[in-house]
């Protein structure tokens, strides 16, 4: 039996913009994708610490170094730009696997450098 378990989260990222006329996703810097382990085009859960809004949409790479956290398309009428967020992805694990996994942890600051991986 495989149980849906946490693989990876950004913790408290800033929301940089939100871009209504894009085709949906949310964007983010290539640099923290590879610190969470995120891939393009992965489902990942939006969670919106300032209005309490969760959401799913998928991941579009974007530029390294630019510390980019953007939600496109619908999602842009989710959140605010400044809004802080946690985006979190999840795996299919048999439970031998889970036992096995550590899931990837990044904490950003304000500015979505990352501080910590846990």
């Amino acid at each position: 039996m495989q149980i849906e378990f946490l693989y990876s989260k950004i913790h408290r990222a800033t929301v940089t913009d939100a871009n209504l006329e894009y085709v949906g996703s949310i964007t983010i810097d290539e640099e923290l994708m590879e610190a969470a382990n995120l891939l393009e085009g992965m489902k990942v859960d939006i969670l919106d610490v300032n209005n309490g809004e969760r959401f799913q949409t998928y991941v579009i790479k974007g530029k390294r170094g630019n510390r980019d956290i953007c939600l496109n398309g619908a999602a842009a009428r989710k959140v605010a730009k400044g809004d802080k967020v946690i985006i979190v992805s999840y795996a299919l694990m048999t439970l031998e696997e889970k036992a096995q996994f550590q899931p990837s942890v990044v904490i950003v600051d304000d500015k979505n450098n990352i501080v910590k991986k846990i």
